[in-house]
This record gives C-alpha cells, sequence and structure tokens, in this order.
C-alpha cells in the first residue's frame, strides 16, 4: 500500500492498522512489530510511544482491575510525516515493517486526490493555525496539518503545501 493510500484511509476511518482511540498497549504490540521507545510520564499518569514516524499516546484505563500495573489505551496517535523530509530511512524501516511505504514528502493535493477515490471520505473543516492549515475530520476525530507558508520550500524540511501530519484524538465526553 502507498502511504497516500493509508493517510487516506487514516483520515476516513479513524484506524492506524486497525489502532484506534481505546486500543489497548497489547494490540498495538500485536499490530505494529517495528522498533520504538518508550517514555513514561511521572508516577505513570502517561505513557508515550515514538515509533518514529508514528507516535501513540496512551493513558492508563480506568479500574483497569487486580495487575501489576495500569492497562494502557490509546488517547491519541500521531502520523509525524515532518521527520521523513531529512532522511527517508525512517520510511524505508517503516516499509519493511508494516508494507506501507512513504515518500519524503506528500503533498496536501495528493491526499486530497487520494480522498476523492477512498470510500466514506468525512467532511473536513479547514482552520488557520498560523503558518499551517488544519484540516478536521470530526466523524473520524482526525486531523491534517499542512504547511501554510509560501517561503517554506522542500529540502530538510516540509514545503508549502506538504502534510505536516495527521493526528487521530479522543472525542470530547459530555458528562451525565
Amino acid at each position: 500500500m502507498t502511504g497516500v493510500e493509508f493517510l487516506a484511509s487514516f483520515l476516513a476511518t479513524g484506524e492506524l492498522h486497525g489502532l484506534r482511540v481505546g486500543s489497548t498497549l497489547a494490540e498495538v504490540d500485536r499490530a505494529l512489530r517495528h522498533p520504538f521507545v518508550d517514555v513514561v510520564g511521572e508516577e505513570g499518569a502517561w505513557l508515550r510511544r515514538d515509533y518514529g514516524l508514528v507516535e501513540f499516546a496512551f493513558n492508563p484505563k480506568p479500574d483497569p482491575g487486580p495487575g501489576p500495573g495500569p492497562e494502557w489505551v490509546v488517547a491519541t496517535a500521531t502520523i509525524q510525516l515532518h521527520r521523513l523530509a531529512p532522511d527517508d530511512g525512517p520510511a524505508r524501516s517503516w516499509a519493511r515493517s508494516t508494507g506501507v511505504g512513504f515518500p519524503r514528502y506528500t503533498s496536501w493535493e495528493e491526499l486530497r486526490d487520494a480522498l476523492s477515490r477512498t470510500h466514506g471520505v468525512p467532511e473536513l473543516k479547514v482552520t488557520d493555525q498560523g503558518g499551517f492549515l488544519q484540516y478536521r475530520a470530526a466523524s473520524s476525530h482526525v486531523s491534517v496539518l499542512v504547511v501554510d507558508d509560501g517561503d517554506e520550500e522542500r529540502g530538510d524540511r516540509v514545503g508549502h503545501g506538504d502534510v505536516w501530519s495527521l493526528d487521530l484524538w479522543a472525542p470530547l465526553r459530555t458528562g451525565r
């Protein structure tokens, strides 16, 4: 699968290799066979797992029941496309372990084109984020940050019109 097809599917479904907000750490371990670094917050308040291209943030599951520690569940996930611009090594490594190949740069135009061929394309709300445009899909809980600075050129950084990252977030809960 190409990177842009993968991104279009993620934006439409809110799923990243079958994982979504609420997936457990064990489910992430089964879905991704890729090197990572874990960082645990003070007093175990949170866990961040960085796979290089993809980063997950976990919160402890409320009332995990008996066991040696908290059961971690996905709170957010970010595809950090901007990390590919200076070096294609992370993209090659990701392709070997997941079968998804990314180029050094992905333009918003390419992603929009892939979305036009994707089932279940969500409505996108666009906001200016000061040097970035954010395209937010409320139905899938995914947002896309696109570089919106005419002076930014491709090189060791992504350029104008390139996708910086895609973020999956937890829906807001309303109290009862």
